[in-house]
């Protein structure tokens, strides 16, 4: 599967997973209505990624280079912070809550390395949204608000932005994939 398809999929699964992790702390009803919502998403997105696999902007990084050693280096930076902030948050802080509202910060913040690493602008958008989600979960989530509140402002919000972005990526012929292009045959 090229980059171009492969992005947007990567996106839609933990998008999925987002909600789905999260959701639990809601309503049943409202639950049951978020899960439904988030799997239709997912079946669109892939669905759309199937449909566009024969069109031209399939292939602009069919070479592979989009998860070239930037991409990489950008994930590594993730998982560590993730990883980090998870031990140092493991003392006075540690509930699940608070670990969300971490990984949706640092997923966040992820999204604007990439945003320069694929020049793409609408990411900066993403990573400021989830960045957003994930601050103000940690408010909450230390603050003594219910389950509920910080798993739908750091969890389940990031789960619908990641779904919406991912579904928009895989339906868009990007503007950018000119620049896309020349960066990849850089290597970068």
């Amino acid at each position: 599967m090229s980059g171009d398809r492969s992005g947007p999929l990567v996106g839609a699964v933990f998008g999925l997973v987002f909600v789905l992790v999260n959701v639990g702390a809601l309503p049943s009803p409202l639950a049951a209505l978020l899960q439904g919502i988030a799997f239709a998403f997912f079946v669109a997105i892939v669905l759309t990624l199937r449909r566009r696999s024969g069109r031209p902007a399939a292939q602009v990084r069919a070479s592979g280079r989009a998860f070239g050693r930037r991409y990489w280096i950008v994930v590594a930076g993730e998982v560590s912070a993730i990883v980090l902030g998870l031990i140092v948050l493991a003392g006075p802080l540690a509930t699940p809550q608070v670990a969300v509202a971490w990984i949706a910060l640092v997923v966040g913040v992820h999204f604007f390395a990439l945003a320069t690493v694929w020049q793409q602008p609408l990411m900066h958008v993403l990573g400021a949204a989830m960045a957003a989600c994930g601050a103000a979960g940690l408010v909450l989530a230390t603050t003594g608000a219910s389950d509920a509140a910080t798993a739908a402002t750091a969890g389940v919000v990031p789960g619908a932005l990641l779904l919406v972005s991912s579904l928009y990526g895989g339906t868009s012929d990007r503007r950018g994939a000119g620049r896309a292009i020349r960066a990849n045959q850089r290597g970068v």
